[in-house]
C-alpha cells in the first residue's frame, strides 16, 4: 500500500528537493546498491542527512527534463498506450522511507513509465533490449512503493534511435531491495552514521566537511588496522611500480613523435600539443607589490594526511 504525501503540480523545485531529502527514491535506490555510475551511498547519505538544499543543475539534465514530455509522447506513439502526469510524490505506508515522484502513469495498467533521454556514447547500454542497472533498480522500486506489477521505461538516445521496455515487477528483488534501503535509512541516516568507505573522492570531500576541526596532540589507538596498512603500503609500491611504467610508455611514444602534434595508428589516436598557461608569480608580487599580495593572499586549510612505519 501507499499514500500521497503531496503534489508536485505547483511545487517550487527548492521544496520538491526538501520533500525528497525525507526518504528514499527511485534515483537513490541504485547509488545504494552501488550500482549508479553517477552517485553512490555516501552522495546519497550527505543529501539526505544535511540541510543543505543543492540547486545543482547542467545542460544534460536540463535536457532530461525538457524532453520528458517528448519522449512520453514517443511512447503513447510506439505504444498506442496512453500516459498521464501523476503530480504526486508517493511514499510506501509499510516501508515509509520509501518514496517515489514518477515521471507516468500508465493509462488503464498497474504501470508507470520512466521517461529517460542518452547520449549517442551511451546507446551501447541499451542494445539487444538492455536496461542500465540503475535504471532497473529505479523502476523495481517505484514498483515497490506503488504496489504496481509493471514499469515501462523509455529513452531518446539523441539523434540517433528511441527504444522502450516493459520491466515486470520483480518480487525477489523488490524483498531484497527492502532490505538494502531499510539498513541503509535506520542504520545510517537515522542515527547518523556514514556507509562504509568505498575509495571515491566524493567520501574524501564527506570526511573533510564532517572532520575539518583538529583535537590538537590528541591520539588514538589504532585496533585492527594493521593488515590493511600493510596492504596499503603494498598498493603505495605497486602505484609507483606502475606510474613509472606508464610514464616509460609516454617517454618512448614523445621519442617517436618528435616534433609531431599527433600520432596515429589503426586503433589510436595519440596527441603531444602546445599548451600556453598563466599564472601569477607569487614569489614576485610579494617581493614588489607586497600590499596587493596580502590583500588578495587565499589561505586554505585542510587536514594532511600521512602514514609510515612507526620506528
Amino acid at each position: 500500500m501507499y499514500e500521497k504525501v503531496a503534489g508536485t503540480k505547483n511545487m517550487s523545485h527548492e521544496e520538491w528537493l526538501r520533500y525528497r531529502k525525507q526518504g528514499i527514491g527511485g534515483s537513490d535506490a541504485g547509488a545504494i546498491c552501488g550500482v549508479n555510475p553517477f552517485s553512490s551511498p555516501i552522495s546519497v547519505y550527505h543529501d539526505k542527512t544535511s540541510d543543505e538544499v543543492e540547486e545543482t543543475d547542467s545542460e544534460t539534465m536540463r535536457q532530461g527534463r525538457d524532453l520528458e514530455e517528448y519522449v512520453a509522447r514517443r511512447f503513447m506513439e510506439e505504444t498506442g498506450k496512453k500516459v498521464r502526469k501523476s503530480n504526486y510524490l508517493y511514499r510506501s505506508t509499510e516501508y515509509p522511507f520509501m518514496q517515489a515522484n514518477v515521471d507516468r502513469l500508465v493509462v488503464g495498467e498497474a504501470a508507470g513509465l520512466e521517461c529517460k533521454t542518452a547520449s549517442a556514447w551511451n546507446e551501447d547500454k541499451w542494445k539487444d533490449g538492455a536496461v542500465p542497472d540503475h535504471y532497473f533498480i529505479q523502476c523495481q522500486h517505484y514498483m515497490a512503493v506503488t504496489g504496481m506489477e509493471a514499469w515501462y521505461i523509455a529513452v531518446v538516445i539523441l539523434g540517433r534511435d528511441f527504444k522502450w521496455k516493459r520491466i515486470g515487477r520483480d518480487d525477489d528483488l523488490i524483498a531484497s531491495l527492502r532490505i538494502i534501503e531499510a539498513d541503509f535509512w535506520n542504520n545510517h541516516v537515522v542515527p547518523r552514521v556514514l556507509p562504509d568507505p568505498d575509495g571515491s573522492a566524493i567520501y574524501d570531500d564527506i570526511l573533510e566537511k564532517y572532520f575539518h576541526n583538529v583535537r590538537k596532540e590528541h591520539t588514538v589507538q589504532l585496533i585492527g588496522h594493521d593488515e590493511a596498512l600493510r596492504r596499503r603500503g603494498e598498493l603505495d609500491g605497486l602505484i609507483k611500480k606502475l606510474s613509472e611504467e606508464k610514464n616509460e610508455i609516454d617517454q618512448k611514444l614523445k621519442l617517436c613523435m618528435g616534433e609531431s602534434e599527433y600520432a596515429l595508428s589503426d586503433r589510436y589516436r595519440v596527441s603531444w600539443s602546445g599548451v600556453t598557461k598563466s599564472g601569477i608569480d607569487a614569489k614576485r608580487l610579494k617581493e614588489e607589490k607586497p600590499e596587493i599580495y596580502e590583500e588578495y593572499r587565499k589561505t586554505t586549510e585542510y587536514r594532511r594526511f600521512t602514514v609510515r612505519e612507526a620506528a
